[in-house]
């Protein structure tokens, strides 16, 4: 068994890997490839693999939690069940601890199966909270609800993205979770969201006021096969009109005419709003992980 830097003739076997272990995080071969061929993404970032000859049987992804402050580092991990109990995770973890503290985050957090709370505890990993997946086919979405008065849905693309980032700004700030979200310049928001083909901007929606004011927006990754629903927000002051609602079904509608077979998503478990907003929209229940965090 090796651990290394993930290579790009490991992109079909990490995904046999992913679609064995997590399907419900929605992995797509063209979103791995992707990840593999491009530039190094920024401090903290990694990708690397666990192989046994030609076979990936572990993986782990870092990052850094962009606007955070404290710095705070991200990390999936994934072992296959044949292969567990002989290091496997623990080489690729501490290979994960180490290139986010070369990024200079002070934490660490990741999202787990609860059956790993015990595993993780001797790297002082504490349980903050649960975080419940869930997914649906967008040909399923029910009956569009009507676009109030002085606002009008438009695909996220067809935006000043000026406009979207004022939204997201304010979104990042204000929604649940465990970090700290302050600040990220306009040019870092540009490669991470605006710019990034790993975003599917045609498939995600807003809805906007007469002034441009994006009021409310869902955002969306991945391609036109299977699509995770990242982040929807609505402005504090337009909160608990079924804005967020609105969105999210104009997205199932135009992702089922584009031909997109399966929509993913996930939710705090303190999130009852948006919870009962996928439940509205035909979303499923199908796993929960519990959110480990720990110090660096």
């Amino acid at each position: 068994m090796e651990i290394r830097p993930a290579q790009m003739g490991d992109a079909e076997s990490a995904l046999v890997l992913h679609d064995l272990v997590a399907p419900f995080l929605a992995t797509t071969g063209s979103g791995l490839r992707r990840r593999l061929s491009g530039p190094a993404d920024g401090p903290g970032y990694g990708v690397f693999a666990a192989v046994d000859g030609e076979q990936v049987i572990g993986w782990t992804s870092t990052g850094l939690i962009s606007g955070s402050d404290p710095v705070d580092g991200q990390l999936r991990l994934i072992v296959h069940p044949e292969h567990r109990g002989r290091g496997v995770g623990t080489a690729l973890l501490e290979t994960a601890h180490e290139r986010l503290k070369e990024g200079g985050a002070v934490t660490a957090r990741v999202f787990a199966d609860p059956a790993s709370v015990g595993w993780a505890s001797q790297w002082g990993y504490r349980e903050t909270r649960r975080v419940h997946y869930a997914s649906m086919a967008p040909s399923d979405a029910p009956e569009l609800p009507p676009v109030p008065e002085g606002l009008r849905l438009s695909p996220v693309n067809e935006l000043d993205p000026r406009r979207l980032y004022e939204a997201d700004e304010i979104a990042q700030q204000t929604k649940p979770g465990d970090a700290k979200i302050t600040s990220r310049p306009y040019e870092q928001w540009l490669a991470a969201i605006w710019d990034s083909p790993a975003m599917v901007l045609d498939l995600s929606t807003a809805l906007v006021d007469t002034d441009g004011r994006v009021v409310g927006f869902t955002l969306g990754n991945g391609d036109h096969e299977k699509i995770w629903s990242q982040m929807t927000a609505t402005l504090p002051e337009f909160r608990g009109r079924g804005f967020a609602k609105l969105v999210k079904c104009a997205t199932l509608h135009r992702a089922a005419a584009a031909g997109v077979t399966g929509m993913y998503t996930a939710n705090y478990d303190g999130n009852s709003p948006m919870i009962a907003v996928n439940q509205w929209l035909g979303y499923t229940r199908t796993a929960t992980h519990t959110v480990l965090i720990c110090p660096l």
